[in-house]
This record gives structure tokens, sequence and C-alpha cells, in this order.
């Protein structure tokens, strides 16, 4: 199926990289049901707070810092914004 494609190449590049985490993939598996949901559009915008719902996640502090990671391992680009009311932007690798 080609929607599961970009979650099996994730599952792939993640393989040996022993900084992933249960809950770095439970944001990215999201991320990619969040993306799914306004038609595959790349980048995605987000508020924190939906991402947080979709992946069972209740502390910011483990959002940011998993979002951080996976934007520096190269999974996503994360350009997030200090304001509340503004979406951050999501551009997922192609």
């Amino acid at each position: 199926m080609k929607t599961l494609k970009p979650l099996s190449d994730f599952f792939k590049a993640i393989e040996k990289d022993y900084r992933i985490s249960i809950t770095h993939i439970g944001i990215y598996a999201a991320l990619l049901q969040f993306r799914a949901e306004k038609g595959f559009v790349n980048p995605i915008e987000v508020y924190r707070y939906e991402i947080m719902k979709l992946a069972k996640i209740t502390g910011p502090v483990t959002y940011h810092k998993c979002m951080r990671e996976l934007n520096e391992y190269g999974y996503i680009s994360y350009l997030p914004k200090r304001n509340r009311n503004q979406r951050s932007t999501i551009y997922f690798p192609i």
C-alpha cells in the first residue's frame, strides 16, 4: 500500500539507529497520520497539541525533545514557532 510506504521507510531507516525510542516512533507515526488526513501535503503545519494527542504524549518537554532529535537525525525538517498561536512547519524527506 502506498500510504504505508513512508512508515515502512522510516522503520528501515531506524533499524540500526539506537538513538530512536518508542516515543520518537509514536511521534513520527502521529505526524504521518496527520499528514495523511491533510491529503499528503508536504510540508504540514501543526500545533503541538494536535500531534501530542495523536501520539498519546502528555509532556510538552518530551514532545519538543523528540521533535528536535528527529530533526537533528534527519528524519524530518522541523521549523518550530515560538508563538503558541502559530503552527510549526514540518517537512518530510522526499
